[in-house]
């Protein structure tokens, strides 16, 4: 008997930016991905003002899931989806992100791409906003300004309207917490240099607008979709002390609350955590919050919370080596117990059983859902086209077996959907050699690539695994 309840949701996770292509078809306008190049192993994107020539783009093209999203979408079929975590482009429904009304051929997309999932009882989780931010409204400081609230209302407000009967599970802002971050936050916020700096004001200051914005599409969600469950998605990996000095337990304690649970328990709860109120008052910030905004707040609250895992970190107050990792993240100290993938990301199978007990202890019942995790490595197609990554398997079963003992032990949750679960453009790195999927897709950095789509061995491997409901991982 599975570990895992009737109805558990098995899929794969992708988002608009890095698999959809077709930057300048069906009235898509420009997102802050369409200008951004590729980069390479532990280096990040460059993102250019002005498109130069011979330039490779790889989010232009992606992997092209916008004419074969119905071959896709059988593959998927085939692999035992129950669901398939998506994310909506802006772009394609707001060219610029301010027009009085949609694009109707991007809406009809959609509309075609979740007819085509449910025609193979597969539930659409769709991502509202997936990073994938119109260029007009970063070019305009994007989420440094409240009236952004207001765009991204009319955008949640539009695609809720639409697709009211073919959406249950919807997600509002994807890793939330990355907005905090010079990666996440700074293109958002029409700053694509590394001349200009990100302060820690304006980082806090947008995050805010944000979590504003998200609440507003959960109400949104609540009053169009009353049979949807809407949910939050945060990017978490517990951080370790590295040592048993209890000044590193408090480092630790102290990274976790302001890197991963801020957004949360306001998603949750409604309202800012007093460490957080302190933390500004404390480092002479100045968030703006209007009695409205957290109002809003108060009212937004979650029914699900959602959020990716893919390594854990390490922190001391002693002298030690540190690192970072391809999304520009303090990857914090090496942890000497764990083994790394080829960008340095730590391997931690418990360490997503242990936050799943971390979220359950600190949320209670609310229920819990894995939305992205997987391995990025370098795939080789054999002489005959097979592709053979055990490595990809060895990591998602440990994992799955992590997983299946949280729930053993009590924690609520819901689904799981490894990321890319068919190869796409990395977020970090803009590499196609940086894979994540049970489909390999012959597409290369350089630009080159048929689009054919190949199937992996770890494709026949979590076949069996949609199909015992996560009971054959072996």
């Amino acid at each position: 008997m599975s570990k895992f309840p009737k109805g558990f949701l098995w899929g794969g996770a992708t988002a608009a930016n890095q698999f959809e292509g077709a930057w300048q078809e069906g009235g898509k306008g420009m997102s802050v991905f369409d200008i951004s190049t590729g980069g390479t192993v532990n280096t990040r994107r460059r993102w250019t003002p002005v498109l130069e020539p011979d330039t490779v783009y790889p989010n232009h093209d992606g992997i092209d899931f916008y004419h074969h999203y119905k071959e896709d979408i059988a593959l998927f079929a085939e692999m035992g989806f129950n669901t398939f975590r998506m994310s909506i482009a802006w772009s394609r429904i707001f060219p610029r992100g301010d027009e009085e009304e949609p694009n109707e051929e991007g809406l009809k997309f959609y509309d075609d791409v979740f007819d085509e999932l449910l025609k193979y009882g597969i539930e659409p989780l769709v991502t509202i906003y997936h990073f994938e931010t119109p260029l007009y409204l970063a070019q305009q400081g994007g989420w440094l300004n409240h009236w952004m609230i207001d765009r991204y209302e009319k955008f949640a407000k539009t695609v809720l309207t639409r697709y009211r009967n073919k959406v249950k599970y919807w997600l509002t802002i994807n890793e939330i917490n990355m907005f905090m971050t010079p990666f996440g936050g700074a293109m958002s916020a029409g700053i694509f240099d590394d001349k200009t700096e990100y302060t820690e004001q304006m980082r806090y200051q947008a995050e805010h607008h944000l979590l504003v914005a998200s609440a507003r599409a959960v109400k949104l969600c609540h009053e169009i979709c009353p049979n949807a469950k809407i949910g939050c998605m945060v990017a978490y990996g517990p951080t370790y002390p590295l040592t048993a000095d209890p000044a590193d337990q408090l480092a630790a304690i102290q990274s976790m609350e302001m890197g991963c649970y801020l957004p949360s328990d306001v998603h949750v709860r409604g309202y800012y955590p007093g460490y957080a109120l302190a933390y500004y008052k404390n480092h002479g910030l100045n968030i703006v919050m209007s009695d409205e905004d957290l109002q809003t707040l108060k009212e937004g609250t979650v029914d699900f919370y959602s959020f990716s895992y893919y390594s854990t970190h390490c922190i001391t107050t002693h002298k030690a080596d540190e690192g970072s990792d391809d999304m520009g993240m303090d990857a914090g100290v090496k942890n000497p117990y764990l083994k790394a993938n080829d960008w340095g990301w730590q391997i931690d199978p418990v360490g997503i059983r242990i936050a799943l007990h971390s979220l359950a202890d600190r949320y209670g019942d609310l229920p819990l859902m894995v939305v992205e995790n997987g391995i990025g490595a370098l795939d080789t197609v054999e002489a005959d086209g097979s592709i053979h990554d055990p490595y990809r398997i060895d990591y998602l079963r440990q994992h799955i077996a992590e997983m299946g003992k949280a729930v053993e032990e009590g924690v609520n949750l819901m689904g799981y959907t490894p990321w890319g679960c068919i190869d796409l453009v990395s977020a970090g790195t803009g590499e196609m050699r940086k894979r994540y999927g049970f489909i390999y897709v012959d597409k290369h950095d350089d630009g080159t690539g048929t689009m054919a789509r190949w199937k992996k061995d770890s494709f026949y491997w979590y076949q069996k695994v949609c199909k015992s409901n996560g009971e054959d991982i072996d």
